[in-house]
């Protein structure tokens, strides 16, 4: 057993980061030799270049509502954990409150996609257009309160829309506070 840890370890050197580099190898060599079935498959597919992804986010920030294009028909919208939206109908009912409101405002930091779907890093400006008593965000809201964020976004698509969205807030910014 000590000549196969000492072999390993001479492969990798001595550092830390030679080590992680020979355990992360190691484990993507173990998935790789797993047999394919049906199990292991993707269930999504049709990949969205990052200029295609760019031109949804333009819709979006646009308040074009042909950002619903985009939309698998059974898609399926989780936004940080705790809301659930189905079909590209309740999508549009939900931004249509939303965007009454508020400004958002969408940047692509990081664009990562592949056969299966699309992972961004989404910093984003929240301006409030329109007071709002009793909406999304649990508090009144303020004409010219601003938040800003970072998400992440992890989206499946299938037949070239997204199926599943994943949103998540990564990071606030800063919270509603009044600018000019």
């Amino acid at each position: 057993m000590k000549t196969t840890l000492y072999s390993r370890r001479k492969v990798l050197g001595s550092s830390a980061s030679g080590a992680a580099a020979g355990l992360i190898a190691a484990g993507f060599a173990g998935v790789a030799a797993r047999p394919a079935s049906a199990a292991s498959k993707p269930k999504v597919s049709g990949v969205l270049t990052r200029e295609e992804y760019l031109k949804y986010v333009s819709l979006f920030n646009a308040n074009d509502f042909k950002f619903l294009e985009y939309y698998h028909d059974d898609v399926v919208f989780e936004l940080n954990g705790s809301t659930v939206i189905h079909k590209p109908q309740g999508i549009h009912d939900f931004y249509k409150e939303v965007k009454e409101h508020i400004k958002e405002t969408v940047t692509v930091e990081q664009f990562i996609a592949d056969e299966t779907g699309i992972a961004a890093e989404l910093p984003t400006e929240f301006r409030v257009i329109k007071d709002w008593e009793n909406g999304f965000f649990k508090r009144p809201l303020k004409v010219g309160e601003v938040m800003r964020t970072v998400s992440f976004g992890l989206y499946e698509v299938q037949d070239r829309k997204f199926r599943r969205i994943r949103a998540a807030r990564y990071k606030q910014i800063h919270d509603w506070r009044m600018e000019g």
